[in-house]
């Protein structure tokens, strides 16, 4: 009985690890895009420039 209760902890913590190893890739992530997509909406060369691009002269 007390390996099952042993396999069942180890189990445990390695799907604990692996999920906080897939959120500790994630997080980061998701934070530098949106920091990435907020500079790039309120820059100069944005919003506005495609706008002018895409007017035919």
């Amino acid at each position: 009985m007390g390996t099952k209760i042993a396999r069942a902890a180890f189990l445990v913590a390695a799907m604990m690890f692996f999920a906080v190893l897939a959120l500790d890739i994630a997080v980061p992530a998701l934070v530098l895009g949106s920091m990435a997509l907020s500079i790039w909406a309120v820059s100069d060369g944005g919003l506005t420039s495609r706008r002018e691009q895409e007017t035919p002269a």
